[in-house]
């Protein structure tokens, strides 16, 4: 298969980082703009609430899940092109569409370390089928052969088709106009005018957490629009003790989703450093804590390995 818009290790670690989320506070609604096209009748979004119930539908038809991320353009196609399909075979199987960073303990159990990332569950178990990007003639075969096993295993039963959206649904809330500035310009990627953003609406409330998570975003976006990936790597295990190496490999596993691997790695190095060098690792590390979100249970163990590195 292809691949896709982010640095893709083997499936070991951890779920991807949500960076358009900083800037927007909830992601479009499906069939608005910015979003996942509407649901066709064959195709389901599904959370961590109705995930239960996903999987027990799979002991009477195939489910397809696809991981996705606002931040991912190639997840989206991926979603657009398997919803055609569920369209074409007309029930025969079920797409579950999961947006892999509101839903991290869904992304964890399939071992989701970026997106696209694409299985099928078959009588409650899951089948890994293929990572990243793909043509949609290329997902057609794997379909296939999802249909054959279930088949196999008596898995035939019909897929009812959804009932339509309620036109009554509550519009998403409007951002306030600076956000809204900021996340129109990382869109476009003008990350200046972004960080221009996010600094004016700190100045007008110097205690407005978005604009300050926008801009951690913002600079980890910029800090690596030019990064080459096995360059930076290479350069990071050849000078172990080189703060600015550290850094930027730190980057690069949050922005991929290793988030874990880039706190540790940071700690580690706080350990080691004194002076201004220590001064530049602490200051990076709640940049990236803002980046992921206090709400992820990895940035509450990586303060506290940092109080203790500093103290």
């Amino acid at each position: 298969m292809a691949q896709t818009d982010r640095p893709q290790p083997r499936l070991d670690a951890r779920g991807a980082v949500d960076l358009s989320a900083l800037a927007r506070p909830a992601t479009p609604p499906p069939g608005a703009p910015g979003g996942l096209p509407a649901p066709g009748p064959y195709a389901v979004d599904v959370d961590e609430a109705s995930f239960p119930a996903l999987v027990q539908s799979s002991t009477s038809h195939p489910v397809v899940v696809v991981l996705w991320a606002p931040w991912s353009q190639v997840s989206r196609d991926v979603v657009a092109d398997l919803g055609a399909l569920a369209d074409e075979d007309a029930g025969t199987w079920q797409l579950a569409r999961i947006d892999s960073e509101a839903n991290p303990q869904i992304a964890a159990a399939f071992q989701a370390q970026s997106v696209p990332l694409v299985a099928a569950i078959l009588a409650g178990q899951p089948v890994p089928l293929f990572q990243g990007g793909a043509p949609r003639d290329q997902m057609r075969p794997v379909i296939d052969q999802v249909l054959a096993a279930a088949a196999a295993n008596g898995l035939t039963a019909r897929v009812e088709p959804a009932q339509p959206a309620p036109e009554t649904a509550e519009p998403e809330p409007e951002l306030p106009p600076l956000h809204q500035a900021a996340y129109d310009a990382i869109e476009r990627d003008d990350l200046d005018a972004a960080r221009a953003a996010y600094e004016q609406a700190l100045r007008e409330d110097p205690r407005d957490h978005d604009a300050r998570a926008g801009l951690a975003q913002v600079g980890l976006l910029a800090r690596t629009r030019d990064a080459d990936l096995q360059g930076v790597r290479a350069a990071a295990a050849a000078r172990p003790d080189d703060v600015a190496a550290q850094l930027a490999v730190a980057d690069l596993d949050v922005l991929g989703g290793k988030v874990a691997d880039a706190f540790d790695r940071l700690v580690d190095l706080l350990r080691r450093t004194a002076g201004t060098d220590k001064e530049q690792v602490r200051v990076r590390l709640i940049e990236l804590f803002e980046v992921v979100g206090d709400q992820d249970p990895r940035v509450g163990t990586a303060r506290r390995a940092m109080a203790s590195a500093l103290y």
